[in-house]
């Protein structure tokens, strides 16, 4: 619907997140009042999501925040293990009124930057270095969005998108809650299908500013969350540029993680190349692509990248519980550098692979007669290593 593109990124964040893949439902959630704060009244969800976006924005947010990460069992990684992003930390967050923000967490490995504005986000990870950086998809300006009436929905909207929803996912009513000394609604919210190893996830929101307050992520067969940001002490008032406008180090490396699709879009490239006969022949190496994977149909097979980054991407299944097989030249991914290089090593069939098994998923990284691939899915590590085999 076109009043998603006109939402402040406040509300777009507190729309998205609280709706997507939602719809009324029946799971139940246990939401303890912290420090027996204020809580608001019980409301309906479409209502409590309608008043959120409705509410009158702050002019900025300063607060203190949690981020847990049990995403990694021990072993998992073998470096970087003391990185704010890989073990958790404490630290900072700031947000303006115009939608520019910054989360600043503290760890003994360095800290760790997260920095957005209206058109990039980057990440960067002092234990490494690096910046990683994305550009976003344009929107109109902050400014225009918020002076109009339109880009608030109906409440007859948010049923409709409710609904369509609701084939997809569960979502609980909203519940009461204090969260660092804020009232609150919290929801939780569970794929109905293909949903992986992804159990459920949980967020909340100030009940009088709509502003998030915790999201949390959580697995299968995993009673706590493995990823989850709270905040654990909040105010509100204007924020200084220069509390957000921060620059990484000079000499950090930078990773670009959409520099070929920009690439893409500045040449005027033609139409994707999609299904394996043109993807095979404009790949210019040998294509590992059977019509099922570990019981799983072959959905899509396209050409992505250009130069020496081409690659062929393979989806299996779909949904969250889809596995996606990245091919391409061998000599085009080096196997023993980098991050990768750090990762516990396991046999499939006599080559070695690197893998990395988390709570919600595994990727495995190997290569065979001249062609490198890379297999990521949300699934046990027995069942990626099963489907990588049948890859020849």
């Amino acid at each position: 619907m076109s009043f998603l593109r006109t939402l402040p990124t406040r509300r777009l964040v507190v729309f998205l997140v609280a709706v997507l893949a939602l719809a009324g439902g029946g799971v139940a959630i246990a939401v303890a009042a912290a420090g027996g704060g204020p809580t608001p009244p019980p409301k309906p969800l479409d209502r409590a999501i309608h008043d959120a976006l409705a509410a009158s924005a702050p002019d900025g947010v300063t607060a203190r925040v949690k981020f847990t990460n049990k995403l990694f069992p021990a072993g998992a990684l073998l470096g970087n293990a003391g990185s704010a992003l890989m073990s958790g930390a404490s630290g900072r967050l700031w947000l303006t009124n115009d939608g520019r923000g910054r989360i600043e967490l503290q760890s003994d490995a360095g800290d760790a930057q997260i920095v957005w504005n209206s058109s990039t986000v980057s990440i960067y990870d002092a234990s490494l270095n690096t910046v990683y950086r994305a550009t976003l998809p344009a929107r109109p300006s902050e400014a225009s969005c918020s002076s109009k009436k339109s880009s608030e929905p109906a409440l007859s909207e948010i049923d409709k998108l409710l609904s369509e929803f609701g084939t997809r996912a569960t979502v609980s009513a909203p519940q009461p809650a204090s969260i660092a000394g804020r009232p609150a609604y919290t929801v939780s919210v569970s794929p109905k299908h293909d949903g992986g190893l992804l159990a459920s996830a949980e967020l909340a929101w100030d009940a009088e500013h709509g502003v998030p307050l915790r999201v949390a992520i959580f697995a299968q067969g995993s009673k706590a969350p493995v990823l989850e940001l709270t905040v654990t002490d909040i105010s509100y008032g204007s924020v200084p540029a220069s509390d957000v406008d921060v620059q990484p180090p000079a000499g950090a490396h930078v990773v670009d993680l959409n520099s070929s699709a920009a690439h893409d879009r500045s040449s005027g490239k033609a139409a994707a190349v999609t299904g394996l006969a043109k993807v095979q022949a404009a790949a210019g190496f040998t294509v590992s692509a059977p019509a099922t994977l570990v019981g799983l149909p072959r959905k899509d097979v396209r050409l992505v990248g250009s130069g020496d980054s081409k690659a062929a991407l393979v989806v299996y299944g779909q949904g969250l519980g889809a596995i996606l097989v990245v091919e391409r030249k061998g000599d085009a991914m080096p196997q023993d550098s980098g991050v990768l290089s750090t990762l516990p090593t396991v046999s499939l069939d006599g080559i070695t692979a690197r893998e990395l098994g988390t709570q919600l998923g595994t990727m495995l990284q190997w290569r065979r007669g001249g062609t490198a691939y890379v297999l990521a899915g949300s699934l046990p590590p027995a069942a990626a290593e099963a489907a990588a085999r049948q890859l020849k």
